[in-house]
């Protein structure tokens, strides 16, 4: 694995990980006002973030590109609660470039990654050609 490639699966990963310990310190511990019962916090905030986590501990490139549309849920709650709730603005800050941190991460390790393991989608110039020279061959 190239060192470019290495430092971006390290920022998928730590961004990743602290985001989960963020979301458990800031609903569990710093957040003033329980709305939600613990069950219903667990269910929403944090088994969305561990369901890809066995993937990107593992780095595998495919779970990394699908852990952007997961890590998405929460930018918008980091946007929303920074514009909405006033008092918790630092809270939703930081759980924002955790995210912005993340999604950097998974989605340039995902593509180098996986053009390293030749992953890639083929051109359409290639792709053209491959089918004409199938169809060619059955006349």
């Amino acid at each position: 694995m190239a060192p470019n490639t290495r430092f971006y699966r390290y920022l998928a990963l730590g961004c990743h990980t602290l985001l989960i310990a963020w979301i458990i310190a800031w609903q569990f511990f710093l957040n003033k006002t329980l709305t939600y019962s613990p069950i219903f916090i667990t269910l929403v905030y944090l088994v969305p973030l561990l369901l890809p986590y066995k993937g990107i501990i593992q780095g595998k490139p495919y779970t990394h590109a699908w852990a952007n549309f997961v890590v998405l849920f929460y930018l918008m709650h980091g946007c929303t609660v920074a514009y909405a709730v006033p008092e918790e603005r630092w809270y939703a800050a930081i759980e924002i470039l955790l995210c912005v941190g993340m999604f950097v991460g998974c989605s340039a390790f995902a593509r180098k990654r996986g053009r390293e393991l030749g992953l890639g989608l083929k051109k359409l110039k290639q792709v053209m050609q491959e089918e004409k020279a199938h169809f060619e061959q059955g006349e």
